[in-house]
């Protein structure tokens, strides 16, 4: 099998667009089709639908994507298995400003003069795409269901769950109670306008939000809006809810105050995700970074977890529980 035109065909996959695709693999949109073409010629089987918007996979297209991405994988570690190691370790953090930094960072901490890149993707589809293409080493994220979303070529541990908090402004009937229960954010709307549609985040927010009765909008800012701490800042009922370890940017005139959230405390469970059959030394010992500083929640805490990590959680438990 070819391995340019698989590389092409998942560029295409992942585009939408053939001449999306030729850009990003640095060839014609004519040696694009062309290798995609031969591909199917050889797979005897049509991978894309051909649209006025571009391409979108067949049924065999869908089949074949998670393979391709193995052969991908497959062919680039050939390549490093071969080659110095020398090149940094890529590591998806989702944001600049979020958790997954700060977990880079504690690890940078813990193994100094270990070369890293980091990268920002969109989330654990993204994350898991680009770890099956042979893009990165391994990333932080949200999984809502580990079986279905890794499949037999990656693996994952969890990595840190982390507290949620919510800003309020400086007239909120919170401000000064230093914290906030869920019981009493169920009285106030709250707005997180960075809410995807798609992503585990959204799923999380809803979770939370239905266990809690809490009304949470995602609605994205209009024309015009500078910033949600902005809105909050002049309201005296609203919220916005922010992990404990985001860095936001609060804007320096805004009289705001930053809570933590109890009784119970809600947890966003992040995992760290490889490939399996990693090759990258580094990897290796990011991950035993990550399973040696991961700190569960004791046995009868106060916190709050979506239902797959909390059902996650337990069975790790109970296996540490009886390795001990």
């Amino acid at each position: 099998m070819n391995t340019d035109a698989v590389l092409a065909f998942v560029a295409v996959a992942e585009e939408g667009q053939f001449q999306l695709a030729a850009s990003r693999l640095g060839i014609s949109q004519q040696a694009t089709s062309k290798r995609v073409a031969g591909l199917e010629a050889d797979l005897g089987t049509v991978l894309f639908r051909r649209v006025p918007a571009g391409a979108v996979l067949t049924r065999d297209g869908r089949t074949f994507l998670p393979h391709a991405y193995a052969v991908v994988a497959a062919a680039r570690a050939a390549v490093e298995s071969v080659q110095p190691r020398s090149r940094p370790l890529r590591v998806d953090v989702l944001a600049r400003r979020g958790a997954g930094v700060d977990l880079v960072r504690g690890f940078l901490a813990a193994s100094p003069g270990l070369p890293v890149d980091t990268v920002t993707g969109g989330g654990a589809a993204a994350t898991i795409n680009s770890l099956l293409a042979g893009e990165i080493d391994a990333g932080y994220a949200y999984l809502r269901d580990v079986a279905a979303e890794l499949g037999p070529l990656l693996s994952c541990a969890y990595a840190y769950l982390e507290p949620m908090q919510v800003i309020v402004g400086d007239r909120h009937p919170l401000a000064r109670a230093g914290r906030a229960s869920m019981r009493e954010l169920a009285r106030y709307p709250s707005w997180v306008p960075g809410i995807v549609a798609g992503s585990e985040w959204e799923a999380f927010y809803q979770e939370m939000s239905a266990a809690f009765g809490l009304t949470v909008d995602p609605t994205p800012y209009s024309s015009g809006t500078d910033s949600v701490f902005d809105s909050v800042a002049a309201s005296q009922s609203l919220v916005t809810f922010v992990g404990e370890k985001s860095r936001v940017a609060l804007p320096g005139a805004a009289a705001l105050v930053r809570l933590p959230v109890t009784d119970p405390a809600p947890l966003y469970p992040w995992s760290l995700i490889w490939r399996s059959q990693t090759r990258h030394p580094g990897t290796r010992r990011l991950i035993a970074h990550a399973r040696r500083t991961f700190d569960p929640p004791p046995r009868g805490a106060a916190v709050w977890l979506p239902s797959q990590a909390s059902a996650g959680l337990t069975v790790e438990a109970e296996a540490r529980a009886q390795a001990g």
